[in-house]
């Protein structure tokens, strides 16, 4: 049965709801799913908990939907590209539960393992730990951290066939195969989609058991973070 849906609207409808927790795949601005972002905004959708590791920038990725208020908190590693952001946190105006990147990365991994928690050294003595249960085992000092469970994950993927068994390219794979297994539901925008059975099973990353909805978007705009250039 083929998961492939005609837009990105589509493939959001009678999935979202205002509230949710949205887990948003891609690290700075490389693989990120432009198409569902953009759709997740005009759904008009509020009080949202975005989990990423960025929150995009201004105008774009995430950042549309901190220009939009439509996001009530934030669980991220890393923002400093956001402008909005900042003003909308230091205005009180935004929730932010700051992570360590690593440590992110595996509360999603536990989550699409099933794994409700772990114990991990980072930050450990740090307002990381406040309000967390410590450990020692053996002579260090450790601190439990929460898997994430998100209502619904967004998700870009280079190659996709139409059951939704997915390849990603080289640095945009980044957090976007955790961020599919953690979700109740994912969808996936993909640049390439093929019928199913044309991609090797050998180069399969992630089987199409954790994608619940495909869309294509074969131009997307992959902006860049920073341009840095030099004369030559």
């Amino acid at each position: 049965m083929s998961k492939l849906y005609p837009s990105a609207a589509a493939a959001l409808e009678g999935l979202v709801a205002d509230g949710q927790t949205i887990a948003v795949g891609g690290f700075g601005l490389c693989g990120i799913p432009e198409a569902l972002i953009a759709a997740l905004r005009d759904s008009g959708v509020k009080d949202l908990t975005c989990i990423s590791n960025n929150a995009g920038v201004d105008g774009f990725g995430l950042g549309m939907l901190l220009s939009s208020r439509q996001i009530r908190k934030m669980i991220a590693s890393y923002v400093g590209e956001n402008k909005e952001f900042e003003r909308q946190f230091l205005a009180g105006e935004l929730e932010l539960e700051f992570t360590p990147q690593g440590t992110l990365a595996e509360k999603l991994r536990a989550g699409g393992a099933g794994i409700p928690a772990f114990f991990t050294p980072t930050g450990y003595g740090t307002i990381v730990a406040e309000g967390k249960e410590t450990r020692v085992f053996g002579d260090r000092h450790y601190v439990m951290e929460h898997a994430l469970f998100p209502d619904v994950s967004l998700v870009k993927a280079w190659m996709a066939d139409r059951s939704g068994n997915l390849v990603f390219r080289r640095t945009a794979r980044n957090f976007n195969p955790n961020v599919a297994m953690a979700g109740r539901v994912t969808i996936v925008e993909a640049e390439v989609i093929v019928a199913t059975g044309e991609i090797d099973p050998d180069e399969i990353h992630l089987p199409g058991i954790y994608t619940t909805r495909l869309v294509h978007n074969p131009t997307p705009e992959k902006r860049i973070e920073q341009r840095t250039t030099r004369v030559r």
